[in-house]
């Protein structure tokens, strides 16, 4: 392997940590009583998040594979991929809770006045758990992003603790 093989895939790795961070950092920017309830969700339940989200991203993965297979049709295909990216987003916005959750723990006296800085100290530690090989790329990230999904959906009953 050349040097810039390795150059090529620390820069993707190094990309892709700081993408998940800025859409957590915007998520939590855009809806902050949604990402408060994501992380009570988290708190409160978190084995419950997880399967509410496997329940709805295995069978929409699964629907959206088979009908994309089924109809090789774009009238078929970008619409399934549109509803495959909203999901996407709200794994996201909802893995931005756990995130919140993780930089609650690392408090810091700047927090009152940039609170977002919690988010982006959690974001910073998942991120990088993230790049252990296999665990983190094929156990953790997809686990984090479908309890995500399941966070945001349980956030619409969550209350957030005052």
């Amino acid at each position: 392997m050349i040097m810039s093989d390795v150059l090529f895939w620390t820069l993707i790795i190094l990309g892709t940590l700081v993408v998940l961070v800025a859409y957590w950092i915007g998520a939590y920017a855009l809806f902050p009583a949604r990402v408060e309830k994501c992380r009570a969700s988290y708190t409160a339940r978190p084995i419950a998040s997880t399967l509410l989200g496997l329940v709805i991203l295995v069978p929409a993965l699964l629907l959206g594979i088979g009908l994309a297979k089924a109809i090789p049709h774009p009238i078929v295909n970008i619409p399934m991929i549109g509803m495959l990216l909203v999901l996407g987003l709200l794994c996201l916005i909802g893995s931005a809770g756990l995130a919140l959750r993780i930089g609650s723990g690392m408090l810091s006296p700047l927090d009152e006045s940039q609170p977002w800085r919690k988010l982006l100290r959690g974001g910073v530690v998942l991120g990088l758990a993230f790049v252990m090989p296999f665990l983190g790329w094929f156990v953790l990230l997809p686990w984090v992003l479908a309890s995500g999904l399941g966070a945001f959906v349980l956030a619409r009953r969550t209350q957030v603790p005052r």
